[in-house]
């Protein structure tokens, strides 16, 4: 399908269905119900983690799948897809395409985003892969470096662009306008209109939405935050 994923998003939501260990809906099984829910809700494509979930998924949808695994090293900051290990492992998986952190970060070992993709490149030359980055400027050495899509994922979320507003339209914005890959935008899209306001965006190949629709204690925790700054948690109108 891997042809096909271009043309089978564009213009499109992807759903992001994940659930970490510490959290309540953590289960392959669970995971493959959500991703048909959201795909029977019109989503064209998922994107998932771990090796499990993707296998179970597949078995539920037949829409392109992003995959990535996340997995902890002592010595990085990078988790999203850090290690050739991850790499081989959601090759097997047959996933579209593959995604990793590609930010300025260092990989496990000290390694740098350019010598780690170098190789990933020579190995599976034919294999779709998205660089999730957090800055204008990893976004460009990304398509340098051959990667397949861009996008916006890690804004907010590494040191140089904590505290940005998310979803970072201003950098959507501008890997549209520079970049000749497909631009995807993700992360802090919590609202239909938000969405829609990033599809304004000329270029703008496909958007990934994932807590605002798969994770309910997210959910649930604005709705009680917007409570709590409102003083009306806990009132009982029959009172």
């Amino acid at each position: 399908m891997q042809r096909d994923f271009f043309t089978a998003t564009k213009g499109g939501l992807i759903v992001s269905c994940q659930a970490l260990e510490h959290e309540p809906l953590h289960s392959p099984f669970i995971m493959s119900r959500m991703a048909y829910a959201a795909v029977s809700g019109g989503a064209c494509g998922i994107r998932a983690n771990s090796v499990v979930d993707i296998l179970e998924i597949q078995k539920a949808v037949q829409v392109p799948m992003i995959g990535i695994i996340k997995k902890v090293y002592e010595d990085s900051e990078v988790y999203i897809t850090p290690t050739m290990v991850e790499v081989d492992a959601l090759v097997g998986t047959g996933a579209d395409v593959i995604s990793m952190d590609a930010t300025n970060r260092l990989r496990p070992g000290g390694v740098t985003i350019s010598d780690f993709f170098k190789d990933v490149r020579k190995k599976y030359n034919s294999q779709l892969f998205m660089a999730d980055c957090a800055t204008y400027e990893e976004g460009c050495l990304a398509e340098e470096l051959g990667f397949d899509i861009v996008g916006t994922t890690l804004s907010g979320y590494t040191k140089e662009t904590r505290g940005n507003k998310l979803p970072d339209i201003p950098l959507v914005e501008r890997l549209c306008r520079d970049l000749k890959i497909p631009v995807i935008a993700e992360g802090g899209i919590w609202c239909p209109e938000v969405l829609a306001r990033l599809f304004e965006i000329k270029g703008l190949h496909a958007a990934v939405v994932g807590a605002a629709i798969t994770r309910p204690n997210e959910i649930t925790r604005k709705f009680v935050n917007a409570l709590k700054r409102e003083g009306l948690e806990n009132e009982n109108p029959d009172n």
